[in-house]
């Protein structure tokens, strides 16, 4: 008896959860982004979000919370109740590149969130102010070497992507420019756009508005080939860098425990909405590549991408200090 008892509370539980999940969402879904307002990830966000909510029935409303290089928006998605209504934008910032240089990071990447889906992949390169003496890849790496310290760069903050991507440039070409941290690509480009920093490794995204405008002038890009864009920019592998030629990505995650059913939920409907040719068109411009892929597919990425950027840091001997 009592077995049966347990049973069916057990098949009721069950039943219970199968049809939440079926009702959800039935309120605002809040979507976080880690970094402030004007960089890929708040502009990638942005531009799903709608589209979303429509797709879903409730709106999705975009959180700007940055801080600590993307780690302040992260944290909050990972202390989430796993309910479906607080998920994070995840990016290599977030989910490889800082966990790998700050041990005190207090989430782990790899086990406190819930992969939903890879929305879109996008190169990223180094650009400088037009005042720069180097105007293309040959004449910028003549510059920074002859010079060593001369020059800083900025980047989205300490542990970004950017950052990381930049110092393993700098290993690798031998060269030597300093870091200046901010809280976001927005804040980043603002100051190299103004000239106050000569130089910034950020997205395409969030830097092509200021190239198309020549107020910044790009030198080499992180791409699988050369963007339509910018025909006339190499690759980081047609300069022998192969290893810098990284993109980075834009997913959505969830805090860990966020049942199946919700999850394979919000992935449907990313999916759904990425099938919309204006929704398609608005992140292609942007110089993105739309992914839409599966949970498990995106977990072998945020995974594959960590264990890349533990090495650098390795290698490096890259420290917050």
């Amino acid at each position: 008896m009592h077995r049966r008892s347990w049973i069916a509370a057990l098949a009721l539980s069950t039943l219970t959860c199968a049809s939440w999940a079926q009702s959800y969402p039935t309120k605002a879904i809040q979507l976080v982004v880690p970094f402030a307002p004007g960089g890929t990830t708040d502009i990638i966000a942005r531009t799903i979000a709608d589209p979303l909510g429509k797709v879903l029935g409730q709106p999705v409303v975009v959180i700007n919370k940055a801080g600590g290089g993307g780690v302040v928006g992260a944290t909050e998605t990972a202390r989430a109740v796993p309910d479906g209504y607080n998920l994070g934008v995840a990016t290599v910032s977030t989910t490889a590149a800082n966990p790998a240089i700050n041990p005190k990071i207090p989430y782990n990447p790899l086990t406190d969130f819930s992969p939903i889906i890879n929305v879109a992949a996008t190169p990223n390169v180094i650009a400088v102010h037009p005042s720069f003496p180097g105007k293309d890849y040959k004449s910028f790496l003549a510059e920074v070497k002859k010079s060593p310290g001369k020059y800083s760069y900025s980047s989205s903050g300490t542990g970004g992507i950017g950052h990381l991507q930049m110092e393993l440039y700098k290993n690798l070409a031998g060269v030597f420019v300093t870091h200046i941290p901010y809280r976001g690509a927005g804040p980043a480009l603002n100051d190299t756009v103004a000239g106050q920093v000569p130089m910034i490794f950020d997205n395409m995204p969030s830097a092509m508005p200021f190239v198309r405008e020549n107020r910044l002038i790009p030198i080499v890009v992180a791409a699988p080939t050369r963007l339509a864009a910018l025909p006339n920019v190499p690759t980081f592998k047609e300069v022998g860098l192969e290893p810098v030629n990284r993109m980075a990505y834009y997913g959505i995650y969830g805090p860990k425990g966020l049942p199946k059913e919700v999850v394979d939920k919000i992935n449907a409907g990313v999916r759904k909405a990425l099938e919309d040719p204006a929704v398609r068109k608005r992140i292609e411009d942007t110089g993105s590549i739309i992914v839409g892929n599966t949970p498990e597919q995106f977990a072998d990425q945020i995974k594959a991408e960590y264990e890349v950027y533990k090495r650098v840091v390795q290698q490096q001997k890259l420290t917050l200090d």
